[in-house]
């Protein structure tokens, strides 16, 4: 065997999880087949064998499945998908009704099938460490549980209190584990933690000889009720509905958990599992998982690990980081600073404006602590890091800093000569610009190279994403520390290269645009706003260009204006664009910070916006024929399409940052796993087709170009490669 070490030494079988060439243990299929072989091996030695023992020899106890080698399986996979899980349950589920007590000693994290894994034993043994996390996940990647998780879950936990780890993938540490019933018992951590987990293991053994889980002893009953109880039946009777609400019918995953919940629920264990692995063949072998896969886990790895961080710089910590305005990003930025320990110089014109971009911080510490998600001390420490300041002055000593003031090139010109005549030969400038290209920023700097664009999302205190542009003067060392600071902050840094807009911005704007352009033709506000949401959107178009100022988009339409007009050019406003100019200057409606834009704000903050009733006489065309499909395809073809023109341009360098940027920083569809992974997941001729077809009848925007189409073609990642 490869992948487990079987030992039997005074009547106790132990088998060790120790994957050859791998920090952590999976279920591939060499260790499926060494499963195979171990319980071939109990069985023989099943008269020697008084108790067994489930353990690992990693750092932690069991990563889950092999994830590769899901991307591999197509629909055609199913029945050998279906084959496989039964093998690997068959096998578990042997351990375990041997007769003979089971401990799972849990000696760090156990995730997904390792979690699985670990309810095979009849009692479970957890060395408490903070980064011991344990449950099942799966849902987030588009999976199920399959290895008897839902149906030990809901059997340990109840219909209704096993929802929020199965239908979410909440996790779960080793001291919430042991509330639950999950686990039994908890050895602190210390060097001696895996001895003393093992001795206790072999005392628990000695004292349950015979064991078996609940729900194999005669008389088991479900918490909190079977699916035919009365208020259990009222509460499932709606569930799908709510579920479907909430997903929009786009995510196969939770609906067959919920599913494979209640059905297994109603029958006995063997078949309950028999079921988990039916449902779990579908969705192996279906495309949402390969694409939640490869985004949630494989893009997110990617970035993490630093694939787009220059090799060869040492590592950066901030430990001093200026910030000039104190407006609504630079008070966010502010805060997410001060909350990583960072000290943090807030810089505004006046000393009251200041302290306004403190009191943001002030506000939020309160909510927190008022919560008890922070103490008192924790709270002073965080505002005490936090320098309001009216003087540049202040700013000297700095690591970095980021100008956060308005989006108007002369004043961000000014700010910059300011800093840089501050700034040690070490430290460096930030710019947290959303569409002015950082070329054209940095002629303020004698030091281009130190110069580069940190681009945050608003509101900064919840937004995960931030984009890093490098400007074609911005040095590897710059870069690589701008990449470090942002992940100080905890947060996801994607790194693109200099254009107008850069990537989000320029992507957004095709969303949100396309959406006013719709309006424009005559399609119906509610329709528009709808689709979207059907579509996976989490807003509609005309409500986020609400909420990000009508006016400010004017105000990038005329710095873009004036910037062609400076080359000797003429720009074209798109249709969108110009429908959003005559909203602000022709009706002035500015967006929800003006009193309303496309919606109107009731003064009493209670009662919901609503679309502006003008809206329907001034755009809308009775008679015009739009269909549904039409209309989502348009919002999410848009920005696909020109994605995949930042990457063909050299805006994007990455796929992994072209999909994370498009899901975490303009809100493109989980269930496609980003803007270039729903192109690879369609089909890139299929694609294709759709993109000339929309181009048609709707524009130049869906024109892919055979140039484009090769970028595309060239970035597909090939999963068989190391097959």
């Amino acid at each position: 065997m490869q992948h487990i070490r079987y030992e039997l030494a005074d009547g106790i079988a132990t088998l060790t999880f120790d994957e050859a060439n791998s920090a952590v243990n999976t279920m591939c299929l060499q260790w499926q087949d060494d499963l195979s072989e171990v319980t071939a091996q109990v069985l023989a030695d099943l008269g020697a064998i008084r108790g067994l023992i489930l353990a690992s020899a990693k750092s932690t106890f069991f990563a889950g499945a092999d994830l590769k080698a899901l991307m591999r399986l197509g629909p055609t996979d199913a029945a050998r998908c279906y084959a496989e899980v039964t093998r690997m349950k068959k096998n578990l589920r042997t351990l375990e009704t041997l007769g003979k007590p089971v401990v799972t000693c849990l000696n760090g994290s156990a995730l997904g099938g390792g979690w699985e894994i670990a309810l095979v034993g009849h009692h479970r043994l957890a060395i408490d460490t903070p980064k011991t996390q344990l449950g099942l996940p799966e849902v987030t990647l588009g999976l199920m549980p399959g290895a008897s998780g839902i149906t030990k879950m809901t059997r340990h936990l109840g219909l209704l209190a096993a929802q929020a780890y199965l239908l979410e993938g909440q996790l779960f540490g080793v001291q919430e584990a042991h509330k639950l019933g999950l686990v039994h018992g908890v050895v602190p951590a210390s060097a001696q933690a895996s001895a003393e987990l093992r001795a206790r293991a072999a005392a628990w053994i000695d004292a349950n000889p015979q064991v078996r889980h609940p729900w194999d002893v005669k008389g088991y009953k479900l918490p909190g009720g079977s699916p035919a109880s009365p208020q259990l039946a009222a509460a499932l009777s709606v569930a799908p509905a709510m579920l479907k609400k909430k997903t929009q019918g786009l995510y196969p995953a939770p609906e067959a958990i919920l599913a494979c919940m209640v059905e297994g629920a109603q029958v006995d264990v063997d078949t309950a599992l028999r079921i988990e692995s039916r449902y779990l063949a579908e969705l192996m072998t279906g495309s949402n998982a390969r694409a939640m896969i490869n985004t949630f886990f494989f893009n997110l790895n990617a970035i993490r690990s630093g694939q787009s961080r220059p090799a060869g710089v040492p590592r950066f910590k901030p430990n001093r980081v200026g910030i000039v305005g104190g407006g609504m990003m630079g008070s966010g930025i502010a805060y997410a600073q001060a909350g990583k320990g960072i000290e943090t110089v807030l810089v505004d014109q006046t000393q009251a404006q200041a302290d306004h971009g403190k009191a943001f911080s002030d506000k939020l510490t309160t909510q927190r602590a008022d919560k008890g998600r922070m103490s008192p001390a924790e709270r002073s420490a965080l505002l005490d890091r936090i320098q309001a300041s009216a003087s540049v002055a202040d700013l000297a000593g700095c690591d970095m800093v980021i100008e956060a003031v308005f989006e108007q090139r002369e004043l961000k010109s000014r700010v910059t000569r300011e800093v840089h005549a501050l700034l040690g030969p070490d430290a460096f400038m930030a710019s947290n610009t959303s569409t002015l290209p950082i070329a054209g920023l940095a002629r303020a700097s004698p030091r281009p190279e130190k110069f580069i664009g940190i681009h945050f999302f608003s509101p900064v205190e919840k937004m995960k994403l931030v984009e890093i542009i490098r400007g074609p003067q911005t040095d590897d060392e710059t870069l690589a520390r701008a990449f470090d600071y942002v992940l100080a902050l905890g947060k996801l840094p994607i790194v693109v290269n200099d254009a107008r807009g850069f990537y989000t911005s320029r992507t957004f704007g095709s969303f949100v645009m396309e959406g006013a352009a719709m309006l424009g033709e005559g399609i119906p506000a509610a329709v528009i706003e709808n689709a979207a949401i059907q579509a996976g959107m989490p807003v509609g178009p005309l409500a986020v260009l609400d909420e990000t100022s009508l006016r400010l988009a004017v105000q990038v339409l005329d710095q873009t204006r004036a910037d062609h007009e400076a080359e000797a050019k003429v720009y074209a406003a798109s249709a969108g664009e110009l429908l959003v100019e005559r909203m602000v200057r022709q009706f002035n409606r500015s967006g929800r910070s003006a009193g309303g834009g496309f919606y109107d704000y009731p003064q009493d903050k209670v009662s919901r916006k609503s679309l502006w009733p003008q809206l329907q006489d001034l755009f809308e065309k009775p008679t015009l024929a739009w269909d549904i499909n039409d209309i989502k395809d348009r919002l999410l073809y848009r920005q696909a399409v020109e994605t995949a023109r930042c990457l063909h341009e050299g805006v994007l360098s990455s796929v992994h940052d072209a999909n994370i940027g498009s899901i975490f920083g303009i809100g493109f569809p989980a269930w496609t796993g980003g803007a270039m992974q729903f192109i690879y997941g369609m089909g890139l001729e299929a694609f294709s087709k759709r993109c000339n077809g929309l181009a048609e009848r709707c524009g130049a925007g869906f024109k892919l170009t055979d140039d484009v189409s090769q970028s595309i073609a060239r970035h597909q990642p090939d999963w068989h490669a190391d097959s």
